[in-house]
């Protein structure tokens, strides 16, 4: 006989799940015991509910084991839907679980007490509530949903006061890592001759490849079918990684910096080929030229009425479909490889810092330099995000942590501390804004607790910049409600234990950068930069 707890943590580990984080509860306490004695299995106490779950999040993303995290009742879970919705935007897989009141208070008027499963159900892919009798089951069903199709978050209420009750140990019926997956056949005909007409009467097709075919793992294959039909490949920025960026047919990342300038390329399009495109990040229409769409992916195209003169569905797995299309005989497409290369090359020079400057540019320019090919970086929202997204010479998408479907400010730190604990070996850097450092920066006694050393690097312009972009494209007041004032007086030099170190120009920073990768802790570096570089880059038309 085992008792609740005991299956609940017992069954997570079972599944892969190597860490559990939140904030405990009276509740809880029982859950973390049991997670204590579990061995394989740890309990990651963090400061604030959201990184419980930005942390579980990001674990999943990297593993593809779901992540786990836990609050409680109120405002443990309102602050935990923050990560939640993360979870769910950005396709992480998650398992959350919060405490609930039990059935006989469910409905009353009692502290703390919210209808959990109406706050969870439009940010989850499934949320429920199990009881003594079917723990291992709905831990299991739950697991499979996280991690099946489009990956994303599940909600699993746990009915205060059940920890310690006595249960049946008996295997359920569900095992995870052996549903049956969705499979597709082959293309039908049809659509291969409705796919190849298309192809064939094109002379400039672009291929936008997206965030589901990172987690479908083409990129061989989207390789393969660019150099076959000789044409450009444009990405979403979660998507980097999929197409190296020194590839002769790379054209660059979408609504990033110099946006205007990629857009030299695709709106030379007479067809759109979209491979696993998840509209969360970019709808299509806000980019396209107006020319028809093949769009290849498990689910159909969400595009606005009239936007697209043409679309035609191929809803399948990805890779079945890419090979339909490598067998097609179709000539190569009209492109100039030279423009592409020139065009290519003009928007790395001018992403490239001055010499002698300090700015933003450096900031990343240095660090890309110092960070090694096997690293991973973290970034955060903001004006910084979007000189990442465009800028940031990314291996595989594994390398590269960013929100752009949830775009949560404050994510870096987590996705930090997160990407540290599932890959102890190598080195990690946390890349923020001033304003996301802001919101996580008590997280900064997690990575102290934990002696996890990651390099924080804050660029510091003393404002919520890209607001303040935005703010001066409509003429508007671009200091008002976005100066954040943190200048004024002396640095300080550590954060709860963490050493800072201020650079103000080029030589502090690199000098800063050696000391933080040589340290054996965490370590912040403020970078002090103006923000005047972001007005020529970012934020510049599509179309």
């Amino acid at each position: 006989m085992s008792t609740v707890a005991e299956v609940f943590a017992h069954t997570l580990k079972e599944i892969g799940v190597r860490y559990v984080f939140g904030v405990p509860s009276g509740n809880m306490i029982d859950y973390v015991e049991a997670l204590r004695k579990e061995e394989g299995i740890d309990f990651i106490l963090v400061g604030h509910e959201a990184t419980a779950a930005f942390m579980a999040g990001v674990c999943g993303r990297l593993t593809g084991v779901p992540g786990a995290c836990f609050a409680t009742f109120g405002p443990g879970a309102t602050n935990l839907s923050t990560g939640v919705g993360g979870a769910q935007l950005d396709r992480f897989p998650l398992l959350a679980f919060t405490d609930e009141m039990p059935d006989d208070l469910l409905k009353r008027t009692v502290q703390m007490n919210i209808n959990h499963q109406e706050l969870f159900f439009s940010i989850t892919k499934w949320t429920t509530r199990l009881n003594q009798n079917n723990v291992e089951e709905i831990i299991l069903k739950g697991a499979g949903i996280a991690t099946d199709d489009t990956p994303g978050a599940v909600h699993i209420g746990i009915p205060a006061g059940i920890g310690r009750n006595q249960v049946q140990k008996v295997k359920a019926e569900v095992d995870y890592l052996r549903l049956e997956k969705k499979r597709w056949s082959p293309l039908v005909a049809d659509q291969i001759a409705k796919v190849a007409k298309l192809i064939q009467t094109s002379k400039k097709l672009v291929l936008a490849v997206g965030l589901s075919a990172v987690h479908a793992q083409v990129s061989k294959q989207i390789i393969e079918l660019a150099e076959k039909l000789q044409v450009p490949v444009v990405l979403t920025p979660m998507a980097k990684g999929l197409f190296p960026e020194d590839h002769p047919l790379y054209a660059g990342v979408l609504f990033h910096a110099l946006s205007n300038e990629v857009a030299k390329v695709y709106s030379q399009a007479d067809l759109v080929i979209g491979i696993g495109y998840d509209p969360v990040e970019f709808n299509y229409e806000d980019w396209m030229p107006e020319v028809p769409l093949i769009h290849i992916d498990g689910q159909e195209a969400d595009v606005a009425t009239g936007q697209i003169p043409e679309v035609f569905n191929v809803i399948g797995a990805l890779e079945v479909a890419i090979n339909e299309l490598l067998k097609l005989d179709i000539n190569p497409k009209s492109w100039d490889i030279l423009f592409l290369e020139a065009n290519k090359q003009q928007i790395f020079r001018k992403l490239t810092p001055k010499t002698g400057s300090f700015g933003p540019l450096a900031v990343v320019d240095e660090l890309r330099k110092v960070l090694p090919g096997e690293g991973i970086l973290t970034v955060d929202v903001g004006a910084h995000l979007h000189l990442v997204g465009q800028q940031w010479r990314t291996p595989k998408p594994e390398k590269l942590l960013l929100t752009n479907g949830w775009s949560s400010m404050g994510f870096a730190i987590p996705a930090a501390l997160a990407a540290k604990l599932c890959n102890p070996d190598l080195p990690v850097v946390a890349l923020m804004g001033d304003g996301g450092f802001l919101m996580m920066a008590g997280e900064l006694a997690t990575a102290k607790r934990l002696n996890l050393n990651i390099v924080f690097v804050v660029i510091y312009d003393d404002s919520l910049s890209l607001i303040s972009i935005k703010q001066d494209k409509k003429n508007f007041d671009t200091s008002y409600g976005t100066d954040l004032n943190l200048l004024d007086g002396e640095p300080t030099n550590h954060y709860f234990g963490v050493p800072v170190v201020r650079a103000t120009n080029s030589e502090e920073y690199k000098n800063a950068l050696t000391k933080a990768f040589a340290a054996d802790g965490p370590l912040v570096i403020e970078a002090v930069v103006s923000s005047k570089e972001y007005d020529e880059l970012v934020l510049k038309p599509n179309k």
